[in-house]
């Protein structure tokens, strides 16, 4: 079961544009799964029209939703989905960057740069479900997730240099540290697309799905899911951030950070629940 929350406020936050446009229907919805499911959220992209595209309101929606998840102590772990059958987001919304002014593309670029950190830096972990295309922004909005499903229609691609144009929302960057320099620049040059065994051969998605049933990627990124909710949700946020500045500092540094994150779990209960049913032979 799950109970379904729409997100839609037009308030001001940093990095936003100036003007907000206003929607019927939200673009961005949560869902917070019960029952069994309990702590797993759903953050599920919901603009069929323009195939999930970028837009300001939806990049408003989603900074809204993380804002909320965050606060949401009882959440867990988070799936990144599609509501839109046959796509993940098809990147930038380019129509509506066509009538912005460049001082506007710039504040929008901010905006989304900014939600995109949001995402990569929320403390729980979070599984992109790609059932469908990835391509430019949606690729980049997939990479601030910290695992990466694919469904056998997935397509992943960095295309901006076809429209001569790079990737400006991070994935430069992140794709970099994540399948390093070399494999990066072949993909960007040549603004390549990849199928989802490709993707993962290249290690660019954690999991691809053979499966061809509808959402599969959907169904495969709450599995991933279901493993990780009944660990120690303090551990699991404390290994994220160790594991997050590995590649950020030089190996001593990064020791140190572990050490203090390790030292952080030790007075906790849940430390202390483990270790009790550890000893008992049952669940914690």
């Amino acid at each position: 079961m799950l109970r379904t929350v729409s997100l839609w406020r037009a308030a001001r936050w940093p990095g936003a544009a100036r003007r907000m446009v206003s929607t019927a229907a939200p673009e961005v919805e949560v869902a917070r799964l019960s029952g069994a499911d309990a702590g797993i959220v759903a953050l599920g992209l919901s603009r069929p029209r323009a195939k999930n595209a970028l837009s300001r309101s939806v990049v408003a929606q989603l900074h809204q939703a993380l804002v909320d998840i965050r606060a949401d102590s009882s959440a867990r772990a988070v799936v990144l989905h599609s509501r839109v059958p046959g796509v993940f987001c098809a990147g930038a919304d380019l129509k509506e960057r066509a009538t912005m002014a460049p001082a506007e593309v710039d504040a929008f670029l901010g905006s989304m740069r900014a939600v995109f950190t949001d995402l990569e830096r929320l403390p729980l972990p979070t599984i992109a479900a790609l059932d469908g295309a990835a391509l430019g922004g949606g690729l980049e909005l997939a990479l601030c997730c910290d695992l990466r499903v694919a469904g056998p229609g997935a397509v992943l691609g960095l295309p901006e240099t076809s429209l001569a144009i790079i990737p400006g929302a991070g994935g430069t960057q992140r794709l970099t540290r994540l399948i390093g320099p070399s494999r990066t620049k072949a993909l960007v040059f040549t603004a390549r697309r990849l199928s989802a065994p490709a993707a993962h051969a290249m290690g660019v998605v954690t999991d691809a799905v053979a499966d061809a049933a509808p959402d599969a990627a959907y169904h495969r990124a709450l599995a991933w899911a279901r493993e990780i909710v009944p660990n120690g949700p303090l551990a699991v946020r404390m290994a994220k951030r160790a594991i997050d500045h590995a590649g950020a500092v030089d190996p001593t540094t990064g020791l140190d950070i572990e050490n203090l994150c390790y030292a952080r779990l030790i007075p906790t209960q849940d430390r202390l629940e483990g270790l009790r049913a550890f000893k008992e032979k049952r669940p914690p």
